[in-house]
């Protein structure tokens, strides 16, 4: 069972108490996974859907993500991965973490198949109530499909000896939000996600948390 935090930041790695032979209290840190989304694009602007499509940042992008990286203030992480997209790793790269990130090919958006490049506006016109948290998208990637990856990206993250940082797309981090708090991937339709914005997922001791969630650095309301 998951509890979820809906606070901004507890400031705090969420640790495990244990117990020595001695009886000792012990505290042992358990991992935290940092969500990074890309900075602003021109199709995250107007709103379409953008999966495989390779766009690059607009200049306001630029100044969000570097804005991003004044978030993460050069906090050392035990491992940072990366969609292979362009957006990700020029967002990766202005916060300052290119030099130790590693490509994650699992960390890619949701292929949007023939709903690539259409609002959800567009699609609505065809398909009336249309919503790809249920109805998903024609010769795209299943809901399933995208939380199975999201699960080896969780995996690989969870694979170092420390926090790990992603930088990755809106609704691939929001599906991995769900499957870390072992809910359906469905349950992403809930945390809705700014360009360029931090999460931290954690725990309250065993049990899986979100500890902060899409918090900005700049202008912009927290959704």
């Amino acid at each position: 069972m998951v509890r979820l935090e809906t606070s901004v930041d507890t400031g705090a790695d969420q640790k495990e108490a244990g117990s020595t032979a001695a009886g000792d209290a012990v505290r042992v840190a358990r991992p935290q996974l940092w969500l990074a989304r890309h900075g602003e694009t021109a199709w995250s602007a107007s709103g379409q859907h953008t999966g495989r499509t390779d766009l690059p940042l607009l200049p306001v992008g630029e100044e969000r993500a570097k804005a991003l990286g004044q978030l993460l203030n050069g906090r050392r992480f035990a491992i940072v991965l990366v969609s292979p997209r362009q957006r990700a790793m020029e967002t990766c790269r202005i916060a300052g973490y290119a030099q130790s990130a590693i490509v994650e090919p699992n960390l890619q958006e949701w292929d949007y198949g023939d709903y690539e490049g259409k609002t959800t506006q567009e699609i609505q016109a065809e398909r009336p109530g249309w919503s790809i948290w249920d109805d998903g998208v024609p010769n795209g990637e299943t809901i399933q499909q995208v939380a199975n990856r999201a699960r080896l990206a969780i995996d690989r993250a969870l694979s170092g000896p420390g926090d790990a940082l992603l930088f990755a797309h809106g609704h691939i981090l929001r599906v991995l939000a769900s499957c870390w708090l072992d809910m359906a991937p469905d349950a992403g339709r809930h945390f809705a996600l700014s360009t360029a914005s931090l999460s931290v997922l954690g725990y309250e001791h065993a049990t899986r948390t979100i500890t902060r969630w899409n918090q900005v650095n700049d202008d912009r309301r927290q959704a």
